[in-house]
């Protein structure tokens, strides 16, 4: 063969190998212009021969992948590989994306010089996003793992630091988690537990938790199941249970995860809240101090869980403590506590009172300011106790005490519950003794009111008597000094008539206010005149030559002693209150006061006569009496829709609104006891006629009809001690009349029902009152 067949036939293997390889082939100048490759080149492009042919790389790719491949390019160009290899992103005709991997070298012609590129192009695009899925699953199943790993490190913090008890249980039922808080409060550990079961369940809630277990295989969980548990050390606490099955592979659970939430003390609270709220309205309920004491005691023995709880108060005058009221369960034991004493410096409830805070002892035997002595007396056994103080009014008034806890100790919860019961009951407490001894005083004031009722009503009559005889024997001395003609004799006589006259007038005062009593006196005068009659008769006879004089003592009896009916009659108010000032007038001529009446034509009222009388010359005298001379009273009778009015306005010193509190609640008069003095009856200021005020008020109430005062105390004499000169004229504050008028003064206003609505008297109780706003 010779050498041109010989290269030929290289040549033509050459030729095959280059187009039917799978790998495209290409030479480029040293620009990139394509100027030899191969079909597979061709194929990996998809354009043909010709589109390719003496075209640049850079038609083939996005500026992006055209800037990467001419850097791939000159590195060549400069070192003469590339140890990393060159992957290009290609633009085929189709506008698909495909990932060639170039292996390309320089082309060095026989002079040395570089005059392009010569390569291999292979399509790596599926391998490439083999590799890369391949990463990119490889990437998250590292980031799942890492997540996993998280959330399980995340959980186990959430559940070490939750505050409630958690517990795991594989399908055995066999324990493989606890949280901490579960062992803060049930007292076992993990490695106590790991792979046994929880002997927690109380026996009597074994039935239930089958039940409940049942129920969450059925459901997959279980909600807010309340029971009980057990503690480590045997306490009992009652407990909401929530449990839900988890599941790893397959169908059938892995296990149970459980939350439990204690709420022990929820319970309690709930308990102790209904307990105040009980207290609180039922206390009002009992009237009596140990009725309101022995509900308290009872509520915080079964609150307390306590064998005895008992209130102790302080008696300030002994200074000593006392049991009250206790409660321990029966009555025996409880009736050995009452009453029982000691010093109020001494035991626990001693210390309460000295600190003012609450005192918890564990072990009375090793506490130093136990007391033992009230166990000795009573014979019961303390054996731990709470004492709380019972505070009104920042002064401790006594302590609430709580004895023998059942189970377990005294603990701050205790405190605040007894605490709480005690800021509770304190004031009440306090207010019930308070009525307690209000009650005491006021059966001892109703005792000696009756013992004051008594004596008025004996001196009434006691008086009655000699000052009767006393006016009998000055007008028969006055007779003897007819023809005398002594003005000194004269002054004498008259003052002391008028004196006697203002006894009298007393006496009579008091019977009208008086006027329940029985007549015995003269029941037995009566009995005693008929019996000795004629020896009476006789003496007299001999003595005076009088006849008929027993029948003229038998009239002074029965005039002085004998029952006054006073008969109700129809009256017209207008035509009485006329006709009485009429008679009046004469009694206050001597003084200067002008006198106003305006009298309006009335209906009849129902009262009696000598009542309504004594009324009137009340009300006229008190107005005089009150009023300077120059000034001026006022008398208006009228009728309105409310009925028949009276009134009687003076413009003269009026009443200080200390006195107007009392003016018709007793005998009270309204000027100062050390200015009284005994003048003439409508002088002014003379002397205070309380019971005026006083029987009319009882007038009011016997027989229904309103009295009202409004006082204004003069300006210019506004304590009661000041003195007003009694005329006009005279006063230093006064410059004319109008001043005087417009410095004070009272106002009585009497108003009575009309005839056909006043009520037969006596059917009115003796206790009714005269209306809401009378005084």
């Amino acid at each position: 063969m010779s050498n041109d067949d010989i290269t030929k036939t290289r040549r033509e293997r050459y030729r095959i190998f280059i187009e039917d390889v799978a790998d495209g082939f290409f030479e480029t100048d040293l620009k990139g212009n394509f100027v030899f490759f191969n079909d597979a080149l061709c194929r990996i492009f998809g354009y043909s021969r010709d589109e390719i042919r003496g075209k640049n790389y850079r038609m083939f790719m996005d500026e992006a992948a055209a800037k990467i491949a001419f850097k791939d390019f000159n590195q060549l160009f400069r070192t003469g590989s590339i140890n990393d290899g060159i992957k290009w992103n290609i633009r085929r005709k189709d506008n698909e994306t495909r990932i060639i991997e170039i292996n390309a070298k320089p082309i060095v012609d026989s002079q040395g010089q570089k005059t392009g590129f010569r390569g291999i192009a292979r399509d790596v695009t599926d391998r490439t996003c083999a590799e890369q899925a391949l990463k990119e699953s490889e990437r998250c199943t590292l980031e799942l793992y890492e997540a996993s790993h998280r959330a399980e490190q995340r959980y186990r913090t959430l559940l070490d630091f939750l505050p409630d008890p958690i517990f795991v249980l594989n399908r055995h039922s066999r324990v493989t988690y606890l949280n901490p808080a579960f062992v803060s409060i049930f007292g076992w550990t993990l490695e106590e537990l790991k792979n046994r079961r929880i002997p927690f369940i109380p026996e009597e809630r074994k039935t239930e938790t089958r039940r409940g277990t049942e129920q969450l295989f059925k459901d997959k969980v279980i909600r807010d199941f309340e029971t009980e548990r057990l503690t480590k050390d045997g306490r009992r606490i009652d407990v909401k249970l929530n449990a839900a099955l988890f599941y790893e592979t397959g169908p059938e659970p892995a296990g149970v995860i459980v939350i439990l939430r204690d709420i022990t003390r929820q319970k309690r609270l709930d308990r102790i809240n209904q307990a105040l709220f009980r207290i609180s309205k039922s206390l009002h309920r009992f009237r009596t101090l140990d009725d309101r004491l022995g509900f308290i005691t009872k509520q915080i023995r079964e609150l307390l869980a306590v064998e005895g709880a008992s209130v102790i108060l302080l008696d300030e005058k002994k200074n000593e403590f006392f049991f009250r009221v206790s409660d321990f369960g029966d009555e025996q034991t409880t009736r050995m506590w009452r009453e029982v004493r000691f010093p109020a410096d001494k035991g626990v409830a001693g210390k309460v009172r000295q600190t003012g805070k609450p005192i918890i002892v564990a072990d009375t035997g090793k506490n130093d300011f136990f007391f033992s002595q009230v166990d000795e007396r009573t014979g019961f056994h303390t054996r731990n106790m709470l004492d709380v103080p019972l505070e009104s009014h920042d002064r401790i008034i006594g302590v609430l005490c709580a004895v023998n806890k059942k189970t377990g100790e005294f603990d701050q919860t205790d405190v605040d519950l007894l605490g709480t019961i005690a800021g509770m009951v304190a004031l009440p407490v306090e207010n019930a003794r308070i009525n307690e001894a209000l009650n005491r005083s006021y059966e001892e004031v109703k005792i000696l009111n009756r013992a004051k009722d008594r004596v008025i009503h004996h001196l009434s009559h006691e008086l009655k008597t000699p000052i009767s005889v006393l006016s009998a024997s000055l007008g028969l001395l006055s007779k003897k000094t007819e023809g005398f003609n002594v003005p000194s004799i004269e002054r004498i006589i008259d003052r002391s008539r008028r004196n006697l006259d203002r006894l009298l007038d007393m006496q009579y005062e008091i019977e009208d206010i008086l006027r329940d009593e029985d007549f015995h006196t003269h029941k037995m005068l009566s009995i005693l005149l008929a019996t000795c009659s004629d020896e009476l008769e006789m003496l007299i006879s001999e003595n005076l030559g009088e006849e008929e004089i027993i029948t003229r003592i038998r009239q002074l009896i029965d005039d002085e002693f004998g029952p006054k009916h006073a008969v109700s009659k129809h009256i017209r108010l207008d035509y009485f209150v006329e006709d009485r000032i009429r008679q009046l007038q004469s009694m206050f001529a001597h003084r200067h006061c002008r006198f106003e009446t305006r009298i309006q034509p009335t209906g009849s009222i129902r009262i009696p006569p000598e009542v309504l009388g004594k009324i009137i010359d009340g009300l006229v005298r008190n107005a005089v009496e009150n009023t300077p001379d120059n000034s001026l009273v006022k008398i208006a009778v009228r009728e309105d829709s409310r009925g028949v009015m009276l009134a009687v306005h003076d413009f003269g010193i009026g009443i200080t609104p200390e006195n107007q509190t009392n003016i018709f609640e007793t005998f009270f008069s309204t000027t100062d006891t050390m200015q009284y003095s005994s003048k003439q009856r409508f002088d002014f200021n003379a002397g205070g006629r309380g019971f005026d005020l006083l029987r009319m008020k009882i007038f009011s109430e016997r027989y229904d009809f309103d009295i009202r005062l409004n006082s204004i105390r003069c300006r210019f004499i506004p304590r009661e001690t000041d003195q007003c000169p009694g005329d006009v004229d005279r006063c230093a504050h006064c410059q004319t009349v109008e001043d005087c008028l417009t410095s004070g003064g009272t106002t009585v206003t009497v108003r009575f029902r009309p005839a056909e609505k006043a009520p037969d008297v006596r059917r009115i109780s003796p206790d009714r009152r005269a209306g809401p706003n009378a005084l």
